[in-house]
């Protein structure tokens, strides 16, 4: 039997164990230091004692389906029935699920390049091959022609992200229309990573494949409780689709990990409903931090470059006036500055863009404060 393809650690890894080394301010890993949503926790609290703690429905609480479906109705003006709804434990699971369900050996998946770093293991996994194609820095747009020239006859999905991680950009109406006309000529499933759909910071309206006439029988849409609550640890996810792929998806999901913490999702059910105006005063708190800390970074002479969603920022090295390896200025700064970063050619395969480097915002302000300050000084 041939062995398993090795997974080395990840430069996440590396740059948080030299932040913990050397006691660097972390902006490198995406997770708040904003307090959480108190109104979860309690539900939670009250799940614990209140409702059952044995196995679930496989496919995730009927409350919590119906709760996703609202939700996606009150913020997005999404049609969907809870038929289509497979929760999951955390994003990457309903993303495994998924790939699992599309790809198999020999077949290949499109990725658009910079990704998120489960993308091109879990397509291996599959066993299949990813065809990469990079976005056009620093717009970070789709080169559609490179696109539809790695589409072969043995693609089976493209893989994408909106808004995107690390770079912080949404897809536009037209370039799901352009792409939905791609995957309708091709016979290609569409797997849509739309996790920071609730952390959109600068007021810009979000548009997934399955506002799209031509995506909504062929497009995986992907969310998670975790980003739009702030409750990263909680792992609670989903994966939306028509229900001859949600079908596919939930044969696989039964068999990664069968079902998700109920106190959890029991709790996610209660906060979905929040007001609009909740989840409006949720994003404010985190665009204030945006703000605060590309201020800081332009004022030290940081090319920053816009963010409309997430919790990052990315600074253009050589804009900066930086060596453009990305590598090379994170270690430096660990070291010299005391602040940790992730290279943006940690989310990338082939020829990985290496003139970037990603920040986290989603912090203190006083941890703001600090790390705008050493990095200030790093460039005296």
């Amino acid at each position: 039997m041939r062995p398993p393809p090795p997974f080395a650690d990840t430069v996440f890894d590396r740059v948080s164990a030299l932040a913990r080394k050397t006691g660097a301010i972390n902006l490198g890993q995406g997770f708040p230091e904003i307090e959480h949503a108190p109104e979860l926790l309690a539900a939670a609290q009250r799940a614990l004692v209140e409702h059952s703690n044995q196995y679930p429905p496989m496919r995730g609480l009927p409350h919590l389906r119906e709760a996703v479906v609202r939700y996606y109705a009150q913020e997005q003006g999404l049609e969907l029935d809870s038929s289509q709804v497979i929760v999951t434990s955390g994003a990457t699971e309903a993303l495994a699920a998924a790939i699992s369900a599309l790809v198999g050996p020999g077949d290949e998946v499109v990725l658009l390049q910079p990704f998120y770093d489960a993308y091109l293991p879990l397509v291996q996994r599959a066993g299949g091959t990813a065809r990469i194609v990079p976005l056009q820095a620093p717009g970070w747009t789709i080169p559609f022609d490179r696109l539809e020239a790695a589409i072969g006859p043995m693609t089976r999905a493209i893989i994408l992200n909106t808004p995107n991680n690390p770079t912080g950009t949404l897809l536009t109406r037209t370039d799901l229309e352009r792409l939905g006309a791609l995957c309708a000529a091709h016979d290609l499933v569409l797997i849509c990573d739309e996790v920071w759909e609730g952390m959109i910071i600068d007021g810009s309206t979000h548009v997934s494949p399955l506002h799209i006439e031509g995506l909504r029988e062929r497009a995986v849409k992907i969310g998670s409780a975790g980003k739009i609550f702030s409750l990263t640890g909680w792992k609670v996810g989903w994966a939306l689709a028509a229900p001859a792929l949600a079908e596919r998806i939930a044969a696989q999901h039964q068999f990664l990990t069968f079902t998700t913490a109920v106190p959890l999702q029991w709790a996610v059910a209660e906060g979905l409903p929040l007001p609009a105006t909740w989840h409006a005063a949720h994003r404010a708190r985190y665009a204030a931090s945006y703000q605060r800390l590309a201020t800081g970074l332009a004022a030290a002479c940081y090319k920053v470059l816009p963010s409309a969603a997430t919790w990052f920022l990315i600074v253009d090295l050589a804009a900066s006036g930086l060596e453009p390896d990305d590598e090379a200025v994170a270690t430096r700064m660990i070291r010299e500055a005391g602040v940790a970063a992730i290279p943006v050619s940690a989310f990338c395969g082939d020829a990985p863009e290496k003139g970037y480097l990603r920040f986290c915002f989603a912090k203190e302000d006083a941890t703001l404060d600090a790390a705008i300050e050493r990095l200030a000084r790093f460039r005296s």
